[in-house]
């Protein structure tokens, strides 16, 4: 059973909440690495799921690492450095590989602060919305340290080269209007509004094929790094399967014939 996320289902949607509220929703322990892992496999294995909502319990989203853990010399932190590598390796950046896999949009609900690593997090969604109450911080370098988790890979293709150096060189936190402007969030909504907001845009994805949806995604992603000429190889591999798609016939055949 889950412990670090709380996974609710409600038909086509899935919410994942962070359930870590004592130490600020950080994501560098175990059962929050493995959680995600599991919450991924799980996903893609029922066809059923057509969006993710990500957010965090409490007034924050993710803190990121534990701090106290770093600065008591706890757990990883106690390791050489030739370990702590692999305990990198072997930890946090599971995360980002896990959620690299997911078949399915990812919407991140931030609804507070998302710092250092719990950023990176909220940069690792398909689309970002915020609450009013949102900050953002590349904060690593505050603390002599450097993105551990592929922030420096995310950050820069969300808001371009300048700016992801701005944040990362300055560790400084941004604000959710800032955020917006910038190109790291779609929107910005009250906090009373952030969890309903989300659930509409999950609403409005899975009213669409599944298969499509999934497809879509990978299409999507492989595109961010691929040529124009295996994203155009992709596209013409995965297009005959879509028309094959009983629900691709049954929606062509409505359109032919509408009410």
């Amino acid at each position: 059973m889950s412990t670090a996320l709380d996974i609710s289902t409600d038909g086509p949607i899935r919410t994942w909440t962070i359930s870590l509220p004592k130490v600020g929703n950080a994501i560098t322990g175990k059962d929050v690495i493995a959680d995600f892992e599991a919450a991924v496999d799980d996903a893609n294995a029922d066809t059923e799921v057509r969006a993710v909502i990500l957010t965090g319990e409490g007034k924050i989203f993710s803190a990121g690492g534990n701090v106290k853990e770093m600065a008591d010399q706890a757990g990883m932190f106690a390791l050489s450095a030739l370990d702590q590598r692999h305990a990198y390796i072997d930890g946090i950046q599971r995360i980002p590989r896990a959620l690299s896999r997911l078949e399915v949009p990812l919407i991140g609900a931030i609804n507070g602060a998302a710092i250092g690593a719990g950023c990176d997090l909220a940069l690792m969604c398909d689309i970002r919305i915020a609450s009013e109450r949102a900050s953002f911080a590349e904060s690593f370098v505050q603390l002599g340290l450097i993105p551990g988790d592929g922030g420096s890979w995310f950050l820069q293709r969300v808001i371009g080269y300048q700016r992801a150096a701005e944040m990362t060189f300055t560790g400084d936190r941004i604000d959710a209007a800032t955020a917006l402007e910038w190109g790291l969030v779609s929107s910005v909504v009250a906090p009373d509004d952030l969890l309903p907001q989300a659930r509409e845009l999950a609403e409005r994805i899975a009213k669409n094929p599944p298969h499509a949806l999934r497809m879509a995604k990978r299409l999507l992603q492989e595109s961010r790094t691929g040529s124009l000429e295996s994203t155009l190889g992709m596209a013409a591999a995965m297009q005959p399967l879509a028309h094959r798609d009983p629900e691709h016939e049954q929606r062509i055949a409505k359109w032919r014939s509408p009410q």
